[in-house]
């Protein structure tokens, strides 16, 4: 019976999974403009940070999508099909759960941010752009 179950979510992933790739790329936002010199402060800002994720997992997505919104060039790791990274998730984190946020301080020390809706309100708090 075991095998069955992950028979039919290996299959329907398979099947959804192009299709929620295709849904992403149609309904990609439009990015923040920033003046070249505060892009140029988010891009520096954004190497202390990296996503690690699933390339068809939904609540990702929904973090790629912001980072999309953004204008956020932050390094995306594949845990899915990457060894490395997803022992590094696994290490630092406690966990193989994505969508996860590894972000590095000033200082050396390393948080880690899970939860989609905590990573997308953290981006929205550090890199909102200014009203005009």
């Amino acid at each position: 019976m075991k095998t069955v179950i992950r028979a039919f979510f290996r299959t329907l992933r398979v099947v959804l999974g192009p299709v929620m790739l295709l849904k992403e790329r149609l309904s990609q936002p439009t990015g923040v403009v920033r003046e070249a010199a505060a892009q140029a402060n988010v891009n520096q800002q954004c190497q202390s940070l990296a996503l690690y994720q699933f390339s068809t997992c939904p609540f990702c997505i929904k973090v790629r999508q912001e980072m999309r919104r953004l204008s956020l060039p932050i390094e995306k790791r594949d845990a899915q099909h990457h060894a490395a990274n997803r022992n590094e998730l696994q290490e630092g984190s406690g966990a193989s759960k994505v969508p996860c946020l590894k972000i590095t301080e000033a200082h050396g020390q390393t948080r880690w941010l899970q939860d989609s809706d905590a990573i997308v309100a953290y981006l929205r708090q550090r890199f909102a752009a200014p009203q005009a």
